[in-house]
């Protein structure tokens, strides 16, 4: 340190308290960076790597961006992973004693953004704590840009499976843990396979002490038992935790943090990585795109706040049968009422996204437009609200109630804000000339301070009787009065001679001077007030934060019921029956995403009746191509969808609540963990077995093709009698697979039935009807498909060969010796029936003796041969 200059002792000195970050340190008009920081900004922004003389031998590695266009830059950083710590100038450097004061005045992590430039408007954009304490954890996790806060908690947990697809649900870009949690094994496997950035704070942060301290500090409460937060110490630790990461990186008041939501897990359905992935509720399997998953089907939202609204209701059903009715009825009242849901849709488009805009007036990057935008915005507000609250709907009565339509803070913006404002703040142009009356005299001055003086001039020469006065400039005096030789003894005597030439004298006055320092000050002065005059009505609309973030939320949920009722409308959806007796009956149901693809045929709509009881598990077979994944998934994104609050692609629907849906569709090698296919099959089958419950919905597209014909066979049939008895699981259960042997299970265990997917043959040919009918596919049709995908003739006509010779050595000749557990089961109380039987007609007081041995003998006989 002593041999560095001393701008670069003061760099190292701020470097030292910011070492996970790029450290961008304000020099005159560029942010530079140096030595590791400089090598990683110029590959990932692809800038110039120079270098700098620091006082040691070897230069510094330099790079540099300037402090006009950093927030490009910035940008590129964070969305590369990285960390930025934002050091700037805090003095003026022409006051400054040596060296320049500098400290770091921002902290931007992926997050921890709110510049909405960096954002994607339709997606939050969380930070996530953890804490644990042995088996017991606490989460706490915001988007700071919009100030969502939410907490919850888990407890006793055997495995950590729960709260592993609870932190993949809210799919955070940053998790944020104690440094002692380096050390745990098993968490930072699962953190490092998710690839979630991750940020350490140092233990004391997860004091209870500490962490509610920090809640009540930034809430301003006397206890936090007034925020709900009463059942749980680890909730407390992780939101006291995730408020002091915040309040470390923004660096400004969290004014806008009124409220921390407790919620309780295990009131939605749950979805692991697999559900979420195989089902494409958010984006593709494949191309991970919005287009062709459930979330592009029923976004027609129309502001950025209920787009968010709506991937949270996607990720998250409900369980409870009240709320999803509530959701139902106001979606049925904007789906009967076109032209209500056209005029609110209409309003709602107009709308910018107030959650935003509300956190840069917090985090003060608000400008003048932004301003424009939330007025504009609240324009709407009072027109929604008169339409919503003659609303005939107890629900939509109760959300609009909510409501605040901000007359006041729209006024004081339509009074204040100019209609078309320069961005910066700092240019002028950006306050009405009438909200304020200085503002307007400078105004006019600027305007016109030429007619002033050529009034004054007039106005001098009339009251002195000198005709030839003159008001004239030059830099040297500014203004200034030309009199004459000839006229000087008519001069007042409040003029003050200048200056003396040969034929004239040049004089100043009070009231001359005071108009010039008007007018060539009045520029300056006009941004200087107007800057001032923003600030102000930043702050008086920063005091009613509360009420904007408020009505941000009903806006919100309006929006996205809204979007429900509009889909709904559009694709002929029906209104479900939510039940909770196990029983789900679809009539005519449609895959969502699939119908509206735009393929050439005509989407052919199946039924689907699957219960607790006779019809609990689908066996379905049929060739490949024929539909039967669609179908699969088709039943698990309606069950989705009607638990979600929105209607149906049916004629006609009874949908059960389900507490989780699972599914095995497809697999792929995993290179990156060392596993194949079969290994990734089994990994998901064996988490639907340990995790679901008979009121799950499991959807399983071949098991075992991963492996040889006989183990993946022995799989399958040994996975059909676990989830199939009642003793073990008894979940409903749809099951597609080629093995056309597992047809033989129907009556052999309870509920299970077989349907499949109907063909059309002619001869050597086949039409896939897409239809699935009770009944079970004899044959896998592999080499018809194979025909119709272009194999080549010679291959088709040697694989009908081979599969004759096989056909002749086929395990279905071995399926009837085999037995389940549950036909042995099934044998026992067979036997104790036909004995209960047989002594309930044996009358003991009649039968002889010789009777009673002969019909003890059978009894015995009978055992014997069993």
């Amino acid at each position: 340190m002593a041999k560095l200059t001393p701008m670069m002792q003061q760099y190292m000195e701020i470097k030292k308290e910011y070492q996970d970050y790029i450290l961008f340190f304000r020099l005159g008009d560029f942010y530079e960076m140096f030595f590791d920081d400089a090598v990683t900004a110029s590959k990932v922004l692809d800038i110039t790597l120079t270098a700098r003389g620091c006082g040691l031998e070897e230069k510094a590695p330099l790079a540099g961006v300037p402090y006009h266009a950093a927030e490009g830059y910035l940008s590129k950083l964070v969305s590369a992973g990285h960390k930025v710590a934002i050091c700037e100038q805090i003095e003026d450097p022409k006051q400054a004693k040596g060296i320049v004061k500098r400290a770091v005045t921002r902290i931007v992590t992926p997050g921890t953004v709110t510049d909405p430039n960096m954002l994607k408007d339709s997606v939050n954009n969380y930070v996530l704590t953890v804490y644990q304490n042995d088996r017991h954890f606490g989460i706490a996790y915001s988007d700071i840009s919009t100030s969502e806060f939410k907490t919850t908690f888990f407890k006793n947990l055997t495995n950590l499976e729960n709260l592993y697809n609870e932190i993949l649900k809210i799919n955070p870009k940053e998790v944020v843990i104690s440094e002692s949690m380096r050390y745990d094994e098993e968490l930072m496997a699962f953190f490092i396979d998710n690839h979630y950035l991750m940020t350490y704070l140092n233990p004391i942060h997860f004091k209870f002490s500490e962490a509610e301290q920090t809640i009540k500090r930034l809430f301003k409460v006397y206890s936090t038992e007034s925020l709900g937060l009463t059942e749980s110490d680890d909730s407390v630790i992780a939101c006291g935790a995730l408020l002091s990461y915040i309040e470390e990186t923004q660096k400004v008041d969290l004014v806008h943090f009124n409220h921390i939501e407790i919620y309780k897990h295990d009131a939605y359905m749950v979805l692991d990585k697999f559900t979420r992935r195989n089902l494409e509720l958010s984006e593709t399997m494949r191309a991970h795109e919005k287009r062709g998953s459930l979330l592009w089907v029923l976004d027609k939202t129309a502001t950025a706040m209920g787009a968010r609204n709506l991937r949270k209701w996607i990720e998250a059903p409900l369980l409870s049968k009240t709320e999803i009715n509530k959701r139902l009825s106001a979606v049925e009242y904007f789906y009967e009422n076109i032209s209500m849901r056209q005029d609110i849709n209409e309003y709602l488009s107009r709308i910018y996204d107030l959650e935003r805009i509300s956190s840069k007036l917090v985090y003060g990057t608000v400008n003048a437009r932004d301003m424009l935008s939330l007025k504009q915005s609240l324009m709407y507000l009072p027109n929604i609200k008169r339409m919503l609250m003659s609303a005939e709907n107890e629900h939509l009565n109760h959300i609009i109630s909510e409501l605040d339509d901000l007359t006041d803070i729209y006024k004081l913006l339509d009074d204040a804000i100019h209609e078309d404002p320069p961005i910066t703040i700092r240019e002028g142009k950006i306050i009405k000339t009438a909200y304020n009356e200085e503002l307007s005299e400078l105004r006019d001055i600027l305007t016109n301070g030429k007619d002033w003086i050529v009034k004054l001039e007039q106005a001098e020469r009339e009251k002195t009787g000198i005709n030839s006065l003159k008001i004239k400039f030059n830099k040297v005096f500014g203004y200034f009065i030309e009199v004459t030789k000839k006229n000087v003894d008519l001069v007042p005597e409040n003029y003050i001679r200048k200056q003396t030439l040969a034929n004239a004298e040049r004089y100043i006055y009070p009231e001359l001077k005071d108009i010039e320092t008007k007018i060539l000050n009045a520029e300056e002065k006009i941004n200087v007030l107007e800057y001032d005059l923003f600030i102000d009505v930043k702050n008086r609309i920063l005091d009613q934060i509360l009420r904007i973030k408020k009505s941000a939320q009903v806006i919100a949920e309006i929006d996205t019921l809204l979007s429900f009722a509009i889909v709904s409308y559009n694709n002929d959806y029906t209104k479900p029956e939510i039940s909770t007796d196990g029983e789900i009956m679809i009539e005519n149901g449609r895959h969502p995403v699939v119908e509206q693809l735009g393929t050439e045929e005509l989407f052919v709509p199946n039924d689907t009746i699957i219960n607790q009881t006779d019809n609990r598990f689908y066996i379905i077979t049929g060739p490949n191509m024929a539909g039967k994944s669609t179908y699969l998934r088709q039943v698990a994104l309606i069950t989705l969808m009607a638990q979600i609050g929105c209607f149906i692609p049916a004629s006609s629907g009874k949908v059960a609540i389900v507490d989780r849906i699972f599914t095995r569709v497809g697999a792929s090698d995993d290179l990156s963990q060392g596993q194949s296919t079969f290994m990734v099959e089994m990994n998901e089958l064996s988490n639907i077995l340990h995790n679901a419950t008979e009121h799950s919905l499991i959807i399983l597209d071949e098991i075992g093709r991963g492996t040889s014909t006989y183990d993946g066979l022995s799989i399958a049939w040994s996975v059909v009698e676990f989830l199939s008895q009642n003793e073990e699981i008894g979940a409903k259960t749809l099951f597609a697979t080629h093995y056309h042997e597992l047809t033989e299970l129907e009556g052999r265990f309870p509920g299970v039935k077989n349907y499949c997917i109907s063909v059309k043959e002619s001869g050597d040919d086949i039409t896939f009807l897409r239809k699935i009918i009770r009944g079970g596919a004899n044959r896998s049709y592999g080499i018809q498909v194979a025909k119709l995908a272009g194999i080549p003739d010679p291959v088709i006509a040697r694989a009908k060969e081979i599969l004759k010779q096989l056909e002749e050595h086929d395990i279905n000749n071995n399926i009837s010796s085999i037995h389940s557990s549950m036909d042995v089961k099934t044998q026992v109380v067979m036997k104790e029936h036909e004995v209960v039987n047989i002594l309930k007609d044996m009358d003991v007081m009649k039968v002889t003796p010789l009777e009673a041995m002969n019909i003890l003998y059978d009894l015995v006989e009978r055992a014997k041969k069993d």
